[in-house]
């Protein structure tokens, strides 16, 4: 169920290092299925034409990461294809708008994703905090190559909510086996291994290093990427032009995420991998759905960054 998927790490907004070094996996190139290839999940997919789309909010949202308070019925639009998380609630404005210049052909709506507080309804804080809007998933093995593929707008970088730090992210949750070793001492010590199937939450953060904090004196901006084989947070492509980029993901029966962005709106290709994972060293076995972070520094005044998402579609391929 949804609720399940909520339950994310507490560390997903971060801040890495400008500067840290990009790390390209070395998987093998012809493992990998391109995101968007072969059919369209049913359900799992949205191009916001429909003049009559919007979000339902039945304030004040959940922010049970901070107080334990997921705060039922959940926001949920009205085609039924998105919900609020109930750890930490859905954005504060999320709005069908124009689509932005250089978006897909004949694309008329896309969604605006906006928050003032990540946190508790109304309060500010002294950190990062995030929001999460989820779209209704279906649990595809590793077995049918699933993908899923978005396409986002990156505003011009002065009208970027002024810090360094996570400002957006393109999640997906996984189905992975974990080994758990325990002990026990009585007579003598003795240990046991077992395995435990766990959700495990992955995805593409884009960070901004204003010019603020830099020592050039320059904005930029830069994909960190969750995770690699040891279960850390690595540094991904630099993103030299904002406007419209297409994000992507797919998870094959090798058990590896790939990571695929391009600027623009065309089409991914096996060009614009660039990297591939056994996330945390335990091969996926199933993909479940995708979600969309909004984070901001929850300080009451400052709005997020304006972000806007258009198309995504969660893909199998049929055997």
């Amino acid at each position: 169920m949804l609720l399940q998927w909520n339950h994310f790490f507490s560390r997903h907004c971060l801040t890495l290092i400008a500067g840290t070094s990009i790390f390209i996996a070395g998987a093998d190139v012809d493992a990998q299925v391109v995101p968007g290839t072969g059919t369209k999940v049913e359900g799992a997919w949205d191009d916001f034409e429909d003049e009559s789309w919007e979000f339902i909010t039945n304030l004040p949202k959940s922010s049970f990461n901070i107080d334990k308070e997921p705060r039922y019925p959940l926001g949920q639009s009205s085609n039924s294809v998105w919900t609020e998380s109930a750890k930490r609630g859905q954005p504060d404005i999320l709005q069908r708008v124009p689509t932005p210049p250089g978006g897909l052909p004949g694309s008329k709506g896309a969604l605006l994703m906006k928050s003032l507080h990540t946190g508790i309804p109304g309060q500010g804080s002294r950190g990062t905090n995030q929001d999460d809007l989820i779209m209704q998933g279906t649990i595809v093995s590793v077995n049918y190559s699933p993908s899923v593929v978005t396409r986002v707008y990156l505003p011009p970088f002065e009208e970027w909510e002024d810090k360094t730090g996570t400002s957006f992210g393109f999640r997906a949750a996984v189905k992975s086996p974990t080994k758990k070793t325990s002990s026990r001492r009585r007579f003598f010590r003795s240990s046991s291994t077992s395995t435990k199937i766990e959700t495990i939450y992955l995805g593409m953060f884009i960070q901004f290093n204003s010019k603020t904090d830099s020592p050039n004196g320059e904005d930029s901006a830069v994909f960190v990427v969750r995770a690699d084989t040891s279960g850390q947070d690595f540094i991904g492509p630099e993103i030299k032009q904002t406007g419209w980029w297409t994000l992507g993901m797919s998870f094959t029966p090798d058990g590896r995420a790939h990571y695929y962005a391009s600027p623009g709106v065309d089409p991914l290709t096996p060009a614009d991998r660039f990297a591939s994972h056994v996330p945390y060293g335990n091969r996926i076995q199933s993909f479940h759905t995708a979600f969309f972070n909004v984070c901001n520094q929850d300080n009451g005044r400052t709005w997020s960054t304006e972000w806007i998402i258009d198309d995504p579609a969660m893909y199998y391929i049929s055997r």
